[in-house]
């Protein structure tokens, strides 16, 4: 025997459980579960580790115990599942002695609770269990592994396990990551679960990815590389991409890998409706968040995207009735020479760029920026002014659009932020050619500004407590639009905590079942009020996220209920008693 005799305590008699079967024993506040079967006594824990069932009031037969809520069965000697979905049921050693019955009350688990839970993590990324996400999300936390850790075993499983690429899932998953530390440590829970849900959700019966191999040659110089990608793609030979992306990042640093990325991305007009380049930026953020030595399995996952992207100048808007590509591809042939002649020069914003970049003539948009390239604005600073503007289209946008064209505005703005984060990552010339993309893709959305709603100022005498509640109020009812701008911008002109307002919009993000677009709207909008200059401009991206979730909510908060049944399990807490709410019922295909 093992265990030290010294550490087993009587807990029956051995005589009543022959003739029962069962029983239950409560010892050092371990709920225990005896059973007599062929011949031998088994000691489990009494909880079902699926949803907390007591298992004395389940069946067995032929060495296998079931519990009787969602059938879930044990190996009874030692408690392994035959079920990915229930987990493995903790026993407890047992030494009979006289007629009477011992046992260790510590469960007999081989691994620390932070083993335990990374492996539960890759069960429910593998067989896409809801359930079993959550309980990993809020074990993990418990067991104090650090977000970035759980973050990077789903950034992990995400990019090998689904050949078509990067893809939402990811993209979700790396957005609540940026904002996490913003919100409070409960949704910091739920933000990992959503994340992690997302991704199990995009590789679901999907094929593993087969990486192609580096190129061999040492000689090969980062512009060559660059060419070569870009060339590759350019014929939608992702191979050959794959290749040469592989080769580049063996062998350059971060900067260059950017710059050939985003070079890519920008040598046709907003691919993708701009995910492809919003894909692109994420990737690189994930690798901020887990490690840069994560990218030889992150950044290929990107090339199927790239290489299959539909191309804007393909589209009838680019080129009726103005001819728009023309006019991009045209600029573009000159960038180089705009470029040079803004060195050494520093830019600020002049009076009406803003109004001119929200007008109506896109030859005046594109004279604007190419004004401001000449006169040394670089990148960055444009996008930001890019990303503003975006903004504000969905801040005014009007309510008597169709319901579908939330997501054109959405598209803008979130290829417009794409491009900002790249270009504070990255100084490549050619993430000039995403600003103009962007701008006039801000023109291309005028029409969802007619009419325009209104930007309300806010009202300073406003108590915030109170406009704080009325936001979330906001969020219950469908519809109320307007009402979620207006409580956004009377709690900023009261004087609210811009912080508070983070948390109650992530608040509202995370207890909905939200839509890819509005998770990228909420974080997008945290972002860009940290990089935000001016507070005018913060409190607009701020009414800009209150009115794109309030549009999109409520729903029907099904992961919510999820998340609180695997908090509640967490906790110990009986869901199956009767005074429990009836609606917490998961069965083992939902989770």
């Amino acid at each position: 025997m093992s265990q030290d005799t010294d550490e087993f305590v009587r807990v029956a008699d051995l005589e009543p459980l022959q003739a029962d079967g069962r029983t239950l024993v409560n010892k050092d506040g371990q709920a225990i579960a005896l059973f007599y079967h062929e011949g031998e006594v088994r000691a489990v824990d009494n909880r079902c580790p699926h949803m907390g069932f007591p298992l004395t009031e389940g069946s067995v037969d032929d060495g296998i115990l079931t519990c009787h809520w969602h059938h879930a069965r044990f190996e009874l000697s030692c408690g392994d599942t035959f079920d990915p979905w229930a987990d493995d049921l903790p026993t407890y050693p047992v030494d009979i002695r006289d007629g009477e019955v011992f046992v260790i009350p510590r469960h007999r688990r081989d691994q620390p609770p932070a083993e335990h839970w990374r492996d539960r993590l890759q069960t429910g990324l593998q067989e896409n269990l809801r359930l079993v996400l959550a309980k990993s999300a809020i074990g993990l936390t418990d067991a104090g592994v650090p977000y970035p850790d759980a973050f990077t075993d789903g950034l992990e499983f995400g990019t090998r396990y689904r050949a078509a690429g990067w893809s939402s899932g990811l993209t979700i998953h790396t957005a609540l990551a940026n904002i996490a530390p913003q919100l409070t440590a409960d949704d910091r829970r739920r933000a990992l679960y959503v994340g992690l849900d997302r991704v199990a959700g995009d590789a679901s019966d999907q094929p593993p990815k087969f990486d192609q191999p580096e190129l061999r040659t040492e000689e090969v110089d980062a512009d060559r590389l660059k060419s070569w990608f870009r060339e590759t793609i350019e014929v939608r030979d992702a191979d050959g991409a794959e290749r040469c992306l592989r080769t580049a990042i063996a062998n350059l640093d971060q900067d260059a890998i950017a710059e050939i990325l985003c070079t890519a991305a920008t040598d046709h007009i907003y691919l993708n409706t701009g995910h492809t380049f919003d894909f692109i930026n994420k990737a690189m953020e994930a690798l901020d968040i887990a490690g840069w030595e994560h990218a030889e399995t992150v950044l290929p996952s990107l090339v199927p995207g790239l290489a299959e992207a539909d191309r804007g100048e393909e589209r009838s808007q680019w080129r009726q009735p103005i001819d728009l590509a023309s006019l991009l591809f045209d600029t573009y042939e000159e960038l180089p020479d705009h470029v040079a002649a803004g060195e050494d020069q520093t830019w600020s914003e002049p009076d009406q760029f803003l109004e001119t970049v929200l007008g109506d003539d896109p030859h005046d948009i594109v004279d604007a920026l190419v004004a401001a390239v000449r006169d040394g604005a670089t990148p960055a600073e444009l996008a930001q002014v890019v990303t503003y503007a975006a903004a504000v289209r969905i801040a005014r946008f009007g309510t008597a659009n169709e319901f579908g064209d939330w997501d054109t505005v959405h598209h803008t703005y979130t290829y417009a932020n794409a491009v900002h984060q790249a270009a504070r990552r990255t100084d490549a010339w050619e993430l000039y050619r995403g600003v103009f993309d962007a701008a006039l893709n801000v023109y291309l959305d005028r029409f969802l500004n007619m009419p325009p709603a209104p930007i309300p100022d806010g009202d300073p005498d406003a108590d915030p407590d109170d406009r704080l509640a009325a936001l979330e109020d906001a969020f219950d009812e469908e519809g109320h639009v307007d009402a979620a701008g207006r409580a956004a911008a009377d709690y900023l002109a009261a004087g609210g905590d811009p912080d508070r307002l983070v948390e109650t919009l992530g608040h509202g993000l995370l207890r909905e079942d939200a839509g890819f677009h509005t998770i990228q709207n909420v974080e997008v909008a945290v972002r860009q009020r940290d990089l935000a200059t001016e507070p005018d401009r913060a409190r607009v991206f701020f009414i800009a996220a209150a009115r794109y979730l309030a549009a999109h909510t409520p729903t029907r908060r099904e992961a919510e209920q999820t998340f609180t049944i695997a908090d509640r399990l967490h906790r110990g807490e009986r869901i199956h008693e009767a005074g429990d709410t009836g609606e917490t019922d998961v069965a083992p295909g939902d989770d």
